[in-house]
């Protein structure tokens, strides 16, 4: 593994910190990732309709997962992401026993407004946020208590997005759309269910 280069982000009531070039391959990884992975578009109901999610989806972990309404059951981590889960803890320093895979096909997938903060990730999760394939921008905006400028970051491939501490209480973020030509991006989100 190269040595990542490290960043913390300037954000009050936040613990962000970018590490990049974090991977030797990360299209190696990407292409390996992307073969493994059960990927799945679920549907999801907001505000009483149903939709088709605006991305691929796949659940790894030691236990079932619930989010929005959808439970994922207990699925063994492939070679490949548990490779980048041993790195994801040596960098974070926590150990994590589940991954989200999100697929973004191109411009229009996206994930809206959302903290990971699941009674099911216990207080004050350490969330490791791997990105490979396209470069996407995350948007970052104070939850309704929180006074705070909003705020972006690019995402670039092989590096991983550590948010820890108060982040998820005070602060909402998100993969929107754009109208830019973007390939595809699978992010790894690594949490520990407790």
């Amino acid at each position: 593994m190269p040595q990542a280069a490290e960043t913390t982000l300037a954000a009050a009531g936040a613990d962000i910190v970018m590490y990049e070039d974090v991977f030797d391959d990360p299209d190696r990884l990407y292409r390996c990732v992307d073969t493994e992975a059960d990927w799945r578009q679920e549907d999801i109901t907001l505000f009483g309709r149903t939709h088709k999610m605006p991305r691929l989806v796949c659940w790894m972990g030691e236990r079932p997962y619930t989010y929005s309404g959808l439970t994922h059951p207990a699925a063994p981590f492939s070679p490949a992401v548990a490779t980048i889960r041993k790195a994801a803890e040596r960098i974070a320093g926590s150990r994590f026993n589940g991954v989200l895979l999100n697929l973004y096909r191109d411009g229009r997938d996206s994930m809206g407004w959302h903290a990971d903060d699941e009674a099911s990730l216990g207080a004050a999760p350490v969330i490791a946020s791997v990105s490979l394939g396209a470069v996407r921008r995350m948007r970052f905006k104070p939850k309704p208590h929180f006074k705070a400028e909003t705020f972006g970051v690019d995402l670039p491939p092989g590096s991983l997005l550590l948010m820890k501490g108060a982040t998820q209480t005070n602060w909402l973020h998100a993969i929107p759309k754009t109208a830019k030509p973007v390939g595809p991006r699978i992010n790894l989100t690594f949490r520990m269910i407790v």
